[in-house]
């Protein structure tokens, strides 16, 4: 950030910040906007709506935490206020670093611990119903459904999370080897398989593709030619799984029942971790669960006195 004499506007700090999140930590453009969307809100709340200059002397641990009780007055989740509190302490951090405060007041903010719901799984069966009945629907020639059941197929085989799927490019996938190279969270990459089913649902996509693609590198596009939205792949698993008569369930949940789909048939969680891109097996221990007639069966297989 540049100093000058005139105290910087609250946008400016807002879309340093930003810089800072997505060149220098690498964050994500989803995770990068919700931490923009706190700071702003952080801001408005400590500097008032109207506020031209960023007064340092106005952020302090107390207001910090007036700010989240006031959020959790709202009746906010636990979730969001824990990742307010992150984005409250990033700020600081930051801030005392390049010289805007004077100290890092953030440093002792508390959080709530989020609820670790788990999302929505389906059983083998269910998931292969869902697929199925993506297939069936792309049978008719429309591109969109040719689309969305490419999409939904690579998504639960890789376990992919929306965003990764939606970040693909054609060079990315290896129809080849059934390998796709996946941009993860911080700008790491991996590459993990895919099966037939997979494949032939890229196939068939990739045949249609050109007539909307243009320049386009990316995988998979909307209807106008550009990278398909994240928001549309939702709406539409969304109105699938009310076709398919399965429980309804977002694109995460398609990649928790993979994992957990791969737990049940044997495979251990270094693996899965390595799948779903997770930096630690903690992560992976959070995010997938052991069925009990899994547990049972181990448990009887390995236990002496079963």
């Amino acid at each position: 950030m540049e100093r000058t004499d005139a105290a910087p506007t609250p946008a400016a700090v807002v879309a340093d910040f930003a810089d800072h999140l997505l060149l220098e930590r690498g964050l994500s453009e989803h995770t990068v906007r919700a931490y923009v969307s706190d700071l702003r809100a952080l801001l408005a709340f400590v500097l008032g709506p109207d506020a031209t200059g960023f007064v340092p002397s106005e952020l302090s641990l107390v207001a910090l935490r007036a700010w989240l009780a006031e959020d959790a007055a709202a009746g906010r989740s636990r979730a969001t206020l824990a990742r307010r509190a992150a984005t409250a302490r990033a700020f600081t951090a930051w801030a005392h670093r390049t010289g805007l405060l004077g100290a890092d007041v953030g440093a002792r903010l508390a959080s709530p611990r989020p609820v670790n719901a788990l999302p929505t799984v389906l059983a083998p069966e269910a998931a292969a119903q869902l697929l199925d009945t993506a297939r069936d629907r792309a049978a008719d020639g429309t591109r969109a459904r040719i689309r969305d059941w490419a999409a939904l197929e690579l998504t639960y085989a890789s376990g992919l999370r929306v965003s990764e799927v939606t970040g693909l490019d054609v060079g990315d996938v290896d129809l080849a080897r059934r390998t796709v190279r996946v941009h993860g969270k911080g700008g790491k990459e991996r590459v993990t398989p895919f099966g037939q089913p997979a494949e032939r649902a890229l196939r068939y996509w990739l045949a249609v593709r050109p007539r909307l693609a243009g320049e386009q590198s990316a995988l998979f596009l909307g209807e106008r030619g550009r990278r398909l939205d994240p928001r549309t792949l939702r709406a539409a698993l969304h109105r699938l799984t009310a076709v398919a008569g399965v429980r309804d369930l977002a694109p995460h949940g398609l990649r928790h029942s993979a994992a957990t789909h791969l737990l049940e048939g044997g495979s251990d969680l270094r693996t899965v971790q390595e799948l779903l891109g997770h930096s630690s097996l903690a992560t992976t221990q959070r995010y997938t669960h052991v069925s009990p007639e899994r547990l049972r069966a181990a448990f009887t297989q390995a236990h002496p006195r079963a």
